[in-house]
């Protein structure tokens, strides 16, 4: 990334640990993707973390048959360890307001771990 080559993951959340409101629950089966168009990184200390990270985040207009028309925001920070933090949420267009909320947690999958989380360079 840091060379400018294009990333991109593809998030298979059924392989992830899905936490709503502190309780752990069984993840749901779609698979997502997105391409890091913008990303920040952040050594280690630089915002009081104690790992490195890059955060990227990507918001789209959707249409949900539950919700009807939401944003659908994404945020990946993907640490130094290889772990993954997902954090997945419908907005409310006009105003905002959280409609769905949940975080997945996993790792980078490497071809021999069953991480949700793999990743393309262009």
């Amino acid at each position: 990334m840091k060379s400018g080559k294009a990333v991109k993951a593809v998030t298979h959340y059924s392989l992830a640990k899905l936490v709503i409101d502190g309780k752990e629950e069984k993840a749901p089966d779609p698979i997502g993707g997105m391409e890091f168009r913008t990303f920040e990184y952040f050594a280690k200390g630089t915002v009081r973390n104690d790992r490195a990270f890059i955060s990227v985040s990507e918001t789209v207009l959707i249409y949900h048959p539950r919700y009807g028309y939401v944003l659908n925001y994404v945020k990946l920070r993907i640490f130094e360890d290889d772990s993954l933090e997902i954090i997945a949420r419908y907005l409310d267009p006009k105003t905002y307001e959280v409609r769905m909320d949940e975080t997945f947690y996993s790792e980078i999958n490497n071809g021999e771990n069953s991480g949700a989380v793999y990743l393309f360079v262009n």
